[in-house]
């Protein structure tokens, strides 16, 4: 247990801070404007939040706003948060959360965040996405994007093995097309995570797999997530898969790699296309973002993953200012479409999905191609949904550093009982 000096002391810490950036807003700038602070782990985010400033600004003149961001570690923005909510004081007006942190804001009867579904058009939303920010039939977070898996392919050396993305339509196809890479090339056909979950989720979640079930209770151990864990271990053992350099997708390590052309393919969720085009410009033009191959004739070619809720601290002076802008930003078509120009996110409302400046030229389809949002929009009944629920932190965390590490990294444990030693530790808790 932590002592209670030692919170008191953090608590401190946070007020001082507070008193240095203006944590709580709420108080008018002398242009007039309503001062208003925003805290993210994503320089991207806060960019795409000072966007949406400028446009409230200019399209409410009556209610002007004067946004200040603070861009923390994700760590300590989460950490700062949390006591800034559990005190009372010294909150944000508007804060991002991520999706595996989200269930820890939740908690208790009643959230310290604001309610949001009166100000939701759910007629226009994609409502899965907001299954992790919702409690008791309340809204209490808004993502950023839908977080389709998908799987960009080197063209280069697909070429160069003298083979197609366009032929791989099921994982077999993948296993068996990746000896032919390596055979031909010597590079990997592609690489797997030891400390992070990306590998893992999106192919069990395609086939409707889930760290939980849908009251909650941990299903880590479930013969579809043991199935597919092997699958990954297979290609592991047999040169087909290489451990990511540094262990995850977010390593420097790992961009340096593919910078080189170091794996002929990688998936994760299409957010992930602004890692591209921002740490490994090298390979603009040679990527190619395809679906996930199939696990079966009919099998879904997605899931909707990952993911940041933003959401509005309760004890903020201006939560009803601070909660409008924020929909705004995110939840608006305006804003559901900057998603994909600005961030490179597909968007939660269905209706910007077909709107003609998801087509227009930017660094996006300058990078990757014209027909990026063409697939998208031809699997997106094909984008599964996850469960969310108070132990998905816990379970997130425990495939990172417990099995997949286990499994992948040190190899002292096989799928099966990293999966059930992990569901039990889960479910005891």
């Amino acid at each position: 247990m932590v002592k209670m000096s030692k919170i008191a002391g953090a608590v401190a810490a946070l007020a001082l801070l507070c008193g240095l950036t203006g944590c709580n807003g709420g108080k008018k700038s002398g242009s007039g404007k309503t001062k208003l602070t925003f805290w993210t782990f994503q320089n991207a985010h806060a960019e795409f939040m000072k966007d949406a400033a400028e446009t409230w600004n200019q399209q409410n003149p009556n209610e002007q706003i004067e946004l200040s961001c603070e861009v923390l570690g994700y760590d300590e923005m989460h950490n700062k948060l949390l006591i800034a909510l559990q005190s009372g004081s010294g909150a944000p007006d508007i804060s991002d959360i991520e999706i595996g942190k989200f269930a820890n804001f939740l908690k208790g009867k009643n959230p310290p965040l604001v309610k949001l579904n009166d100000l939701l058009d759910m007629d226009h939303l994609i409502k899965g996405r907001f299954n992790p920010y919702t409690k008791n039939g309340n809204i209490y977070g808004v993502d950023y994007h839908v977080g389709a898996a998908v799987i960009y392919y080197n063209k280069e050396i697909l070429d160069q093995a003298g083979v197609s993305a366009d032929d791989i339509k099921t994982w077999d196809d993948f296993y068996r097309i990746g000896k032919i890479v390596v055979q031909k090339t010597g590079k990997p056909m592609t690489t797997v995570e030891s400390t992070e979950h990306w590998s893992f989720y999106p192919l069990i979640a395609q086939q409707g797999g889930d760290f939980l079930d849908k009251d909650g209770n941990g299903a880590l151990d479930s013969e579809i997530n043991i199935k597919t864990l092997e699958y990954i271990k297979k290609l592991v053992d047999e040169g087909i898969a290489q451990i990511a350099p540094g262990g995850f997708h977010h390593s420097e390590e790992y961009w340096a790699f593919m910078n080189n052309g170091g794996a002929a393919s990688i998936w994760m969720p299409l957010w992930y296309m602004n890692r591209f085009t921002d740490y490994m410009p090298k390979l603009s033009g040679k990527i190619i973002v395809r679906p996930m191959p199939r696990w079966t004739p009919d099998g879904a070619r997605s899931a909707g993953l990952g993911g940041t809720g933003t959401a509005i601290p309760t004890q903020g002076k201006h939560t009803d200012l601070a909660s409008r802008f924020m929909v705004y930003a995110k939840a608006s078509k305006e804003g559901s479409i900057k998603t994909w120009t600005l961030l490179g996110f597909d968007p939660i409302r269905w209706d910007a999905w077909s709107d003609p400046a998801m087509k227009a030229p930017n660094k996006f389809t300058a990078y990757f191609g014209d027909g990026v949002f063409d697939m998208l929009v031809d699997i997106k009944d094909e984008i599964l949904g996850v469960n969310g629920g108070d132990k998905f932190p816990e379970a997130q965390s425990l495939v990172q550093k417990n099995v997949m590490f286990k499994v992948l990294g040190e190899k002292s444990a096989t799928p099966r009982e990293a999966l059930v030693e992990a569901n039990k530790i889960l479910n005891s808790k």
